[in-house]
């Protein structure tokens, strides 16, 4: 019994019976304590709002995804780049990695308007605030499973001969995958963030968007919808890019342990 809850299935079930009960409760508190809708909607009420006009959040929701999906490709794209980068050459090191730490100490929501202004109320700034917000973990991950190398490895490619482009693809990025996907992992999550932080600040689309104008005129039923399908794609999301890293590592320690687990 306890092996099927630590199973895929055990788990959406627990996750599927825990939030049956908190909108029970949720519904039961507002109903019973009176909570005015403007405070404080009941899921009923949620629930009706969003199936008022679904095609509508469909849409805004894909614009949202799609900005996201940008954000963190490029992110991906150039932060595996920089972490190679970064351990094939040493002064690289010293110099963008303070730049790094920098930019990321920089809070988001403070740069958001000069990406408005330098880039317009298109869909740029919000793929830039994505992207500047989910590099910096999956720079960090990479280069540390880039090095996280066992020394007799290397010395064994170098007493074949390998080159470094041999030593980087061939024993480098397959053991340093692990520490990429945790990266990115964080970084799809971040750049999520860091779409909606885009959308509160200039746009006309997504569920930023949505949340903003409905808090102008208390429509808070329309901002927990919107809030619920933030919660709903963040979590697809990460488990997308988890489901991508169990199809490409199956081989790797932790995804052989939940497999057995899920067997005995």
């Amino acid at each position: 019994m306890a092996a099927f809850w630590q199973s895929p299935k055990g788990r959406l079930l627990n996750g599927l019976l825990v939030l049956l009960v908190t909108c029970v409760v949720w519904e039961l508190a507002v109903r019973l304590l009176h909570i005015r809708a403007f405070i404080l909607p009941a899921p009923s009420a949620v629930l009706t709002e969003l199936v008022r006009d679904p095609l509508w959040y469909v849409v805004n929701a894909g614009h949202t995804l799609w900005e996201t999906f940008l954000g963190f490709s490029l992110a991906a794209v150039v932060g595996v780049g920089l972490a190679i980068v970064v351990v094939y050459v040493r002064w690289i090191e010293q110099t963008l990695y303070t730049l790094l730490v920098a930019l990321n100490s920089i809070p988001k929501i403070a740069v958001a308007p000069l990406f408005i202004l330098w880039l317009g109320t298109g869909i740029e700034p919000k793929v830039a605030i994505a992207f500047m917000t989910a590099v910096f973990p999956i720079v960090i991950s990479s280069v540390l499973g880039l090095r996280s190398i066992d020394p007799d490895m290397l010395d064994l490619a170098a007493s074949l001969r390998g080159s470094r482009s041999q030593t980087l693809w061939k024993i480098r990025v397959p053991n340093a995958l692990p520490g990429m996907f945790s990266g990115m992992k964080v970084g799809i999550s971040f750049a999520f963030v860091g779409t909606i932080v885009g959308e509160f600040v200039a746009s006309s689309q997504g569920l930023g968007f949505i949340i903003v104008t409905s808090t102008a005129t208390f429509d808070t039923a329309r901002i927990f919808a919107a809030i619920i399908l933030l919660a709903l794609i963040g979590t697809a999301l990460f488990y997308a890019v988890e489901l991508v890293e169990r199809l490409l590592l199956p081989w790797h320690v932790s995804q052989r342990g939940e497999s057995h687990a899920a067997r005995v």
